[in-house]
């Protein structure tokens, strides 16, 4: 009696043969089998600086290669909402090569803001791929003088 070799992946190898007679089309199974996925927009969350100064909450976002148009601020009771799309195109012509690029992005970021604000007031500013959210803080109710209470004490009966 002769030994016969062991071949783990003997169904697996017949499986092939029968599904994909031709071989060089195996490189194309994924196109075959997986159902096309529409293009998702990458989510970015851009980099933000936030500050105080004497009168406004300032926050700053890195909103590079975005067209101001595409940018939506919303500033709520104690946050900052910040989104916006980009999208880029090149494109390339030489002697004997042709290129082009698409990219798509879209940003967004929820920052929560330090102290009471007045929102209605608030101001942005697109300059150089950044973003500048001013708003202005509520301002203190003045401190009335600190008054001493007296304790009364109730003697035991």
């Amino acid at each position: 009696m002769s030994l016969i070799p062991y071949r783990p992946f003997r169904d697996l190898d017949k499986w092939f043969d029968e599904e994909w007679p031709e071989w060089p089309e195996i490189w194309q199974w994924p196109e075959r089998w997986l159902p096309r996925i529409p293009e998702v927009p990458l989510m970015r969350t851009p980099r933000v600086d936030v500050y105080e100064t004497d009168g406004d909450v300032v926050a700053e976002f890195e909103l590079p290669g975005v067209d101001p148009k595409n940018i939506d601020v919303e500033v709520k009771d104690d946050m900052v909402k910040v989104e916006a799309k980009a999208e880029e195109k090149k494109e390339e012509k030489k002697k004997g090569y042709y290129r082009k690029e698409l990219s798509r992005g879209y940003y967004q970021r929820v920052i929560p803001l330090p102290v009471n604000v007045q929102r209605e007031k608030a101001k942005a500013t697109y300059d150089n791929g950044v973003l500048k959210v001013a708003v202005p803080k509520v301002k203190a109710a003045k401190k009335e003088a600190e008054k001493k209470v007296k304790v009364k004490v109730r003697s035991a009966k």
